[in-house]
């Protein structure tokens, strides 16, 4: 462990460094620096506590529906949401969820004794991965309980390999491992871990929920007006590259396209704007379009994505186009359209499910997508055939929230 506290140390000084180059980094160095103050304001010594963990805002989203009933359940409880990556902290800093949101301190020995003598939990939660072995040893020093959730593992990892000792005894810090998949079960079970369910993903349950509310967006119905519309969602540079000129040779009155880029900084707007040659609104100018006069809808803010989906007749996720990593397909397959994805999706099992069983084909360049969106937009049957896939899948895989409430007991 002393090598691995070192190395720790090591990163928090680059950290630091970098800081002065990386407005990302730069958040994460100065929210850390608050970490202490902002437990202290909110906890205290004879307070009941429940710690939920999740390196960022994806990891969040998967385990909402399990804080959600241990919220409900446990109300005289305080709740201790933390994140690891700016990207998750900057956009929940104000979740409901948590009776204190704030940014997981590095993991040092010290500091993980110093953070656990402040939170004091009774129980802990962890999601998928960000696995971090000081504090979860220190955590079970103390008889706390933890479990981890959503979990996926790969042989590659190194828990699996004859130098991964430290990250390997950390998982024997988790009383119990919900994991997604039997492989994953296998894996553990290589290394005599056997405190393991395969419950499957937690964001089946998660995007479930999303058809319980209400998912209008006003300017969207008038921007579609009655027709086709394709909404590229989590769009990266590689992706926009082989769409615009799709979007440019066939957006028409009757073939409209909304596009929710990751990146929203303004360069990056511009870029996509400048290159599209059809008459395109963002979102921030809206106010005062006659919506219905344009082609293309670019949504150039965060939160609207999900019900944006609601409006797709055919879906387009981005990230498996180049090497960011594939986004939510589940999102849109929730509402029953046809989703096409990118080349790269090798460390998403779900995409490989649903390319066998369900509705999402992979396109590997400019080509292949014209073909399967010619397809799609011609062939109401086929579109609907495809869409209706997704759905199913959706609802087949729901569950895992139910299986891991039902273990949880305070």
């Amino acid at each position: 462990m002393i090598l691995y506290t070192a190395g720790i140390y090591i990163l928090s000084f680059f950290l630091e460094v970098l800081a002065f180059f990386n407005p990302k980094i730069k958040l994460g160095v100065k929210g850390r620096k608050q970490t202490y103050k902002n437990i202290k304001k909110k906890i205290d010594s004879k307070d009941k506590t429940i710690w939920f963990h999740c390196s960022s805002l994806g990891e969040y989203e998967q385990g909402l529906p399990v804080f959600e009933i241990l919220r409900q359940r446990y109300q005289k409880h305080k709740i201790i949401l933390t994140f690891f990556s700016p990207s998750g902290y900057e956009i929940r800093k104000h979740s409901k969820i948590a009776d204190v949101v704030t940014y997981l301190p590095l993991d040092t020995k010290a500091n993980a004794k110093r953070f656990l003598d402040l939170i004091h939990p009774d129980f802990t939660v962890f999601v998928k991965y960000d696995i971090w072995p000081n504090l979860l040893h220190e955590l079970k020093q103390r008889g706390g309980r933890a479990i981890l959730i959503s979990a996926l593992f790969r042989s590659k990892q190194s828990y699996f390999k004859f130098y991964g000792g430290k990250r390997k005894t950390a998982l024997f810090s988790f009383e119990h491992i919900f994991v997604q998949d039997e492989q994953s079960k296998t894996l553990l079970s290589s290394i005599n871990y056997t405190n393991v369910t395969v419950s499957g993903d937690t964001r089946f349950d998660r995007v479930s929920n999303q058809l319980l509310q209400s998912n209008t967006l006003n300017f969207i119905t008038e921007f579609k007006d009655g027709s086709t519309c394709v909404v590229i969602g989590s769009s990266w540079q590689e992706d926009e590259a082989i769409l615009i000129p799709y979007i440019n040779a066939n957006a028409s009155e009757h073939l409209k396209f909304i596009i929710a880029p990751h990146e929203i900084k303004s360069g990056h707007i511009k870029d996509i704007t400048s290159k599209l040659d059809v008459p395109t609104v963002l979102f921030s100018e809206k106010e005062g379009q006659l919506l219905t006069s344009y082609k293309v809808l670019v949504i150039d803010t965060i939160g609207l994505l999900s019900k944006a989906y609601s409006y797709a007749n055919i879906a387009y996720v981005g990230g498996a186009m180049g090497q960011t990593g594939l986004h939510n397909i589940l999102e849109p397959a929730v509402f029953g359209v046809p989703i096409i994805i990118g080349k790269n999706y090798d460390k998403f099992p779900e995409a490989f499910a649903m390319i066998e069983q369900a509705g999402v084909t992979s396109v590997k360049d400019e080509n292949d997508l014209k073909t399967v969106l010619d397809t799609l937009i011609t062939s109401n049957e086929y579109r609907h055939t495809e869409g209706d896939k997704n759905a199913q899948f959706i609802l087949k895989n729901k569950g895992a929230v139910v299986q891991i409430a039902n273990y949880i007991r305070i």
